[in-house]
Formats: structure tokens, sequence, C-alpha cells
């Protein structure tokens, strides 16, 4: 498990981690950026949601948040997955119907689904 030295962590926690044959591995002091997979995710939330809205108040950023999550888990691609979303999908063939778009975070992103 990667995590930071942060005091939330007590021996609580690092006797749990050890009974539980989990291994620690720390990140050097003050680098957050040395989690590449919480990075990861930061960046896409950054890059493909926050940097297109206004976010007016805490309410209004859990809303957005809480919508590119549900579209990050259920309809966006990750090459990681080879092209598949965490959620897998079902694979649509041409005799299923036409092709509509189907809008997430509020138009932002588009998945595209057949409908009979």
């Amino acid at each position: 498990m990667i995590r930071y030295r942060d005091k939330i962590y007590g021996k609580m926690f690092i006797d749990r981690m050890k009974a539980l044959d989990i291994e620690e591995v720390l990140i050097a002091p003050r680098s957050p950026w040395q989690n590449p997979f919480a990075e990861r995710v930061i960046g896409s939330m950054r890059r493909e949601c926050l940097d297109h809205f206004i976010i007016f108040n805490e309410r209004h950023l859990y809303q957005v948040l809480g919508s590119y999550v549900e579209y990050y888990n259920n309809a966006r691609t990750h090459l990681s997955l080879d092209r598949h979303s965490p959620v897998p999908r079902t694979t649509q063939l041409p005799s299923q119907g036409r092709i509509v778009s189907i809008a997430h975070v509020g138009g932002l992103h588009h998945q595209y689904k057949r409908i009979a």
C-alpha cells in the first residue's frame, strides 16, 4: 500500500497493516505527487471536468464531481483496461437499433449507444 507520511496513520493503523501482512511503501515527505495512481485520477478530474466549469459553491462541486465519477466509471474508456470502462459494457450489434448520444457531466462528455 502506498501511503503518505501523515500523522493520521497512527500506531494502531500501522499495526493493523502488519497483522494483515500488507507491505507499506511510504512516499517522501511533502511529496504527494509521488503517488501516481491518485495523481492520475486527480489530473483527469481537473483536465476533463473542472477546467470546463465555474464552480459556485461546495454543493455544486460535489454535484459536478459526482456526475464525473459516474461517467468515469461507467462510460469513459481507459487505455489500461484495453479501452473498456471499469464497469463492463456489453457489445452492441448493428441489428440492435440506431445510435444515440447520451450526455454526461452536463453535456461535456458523451456516450454512444444503440437503442431499438
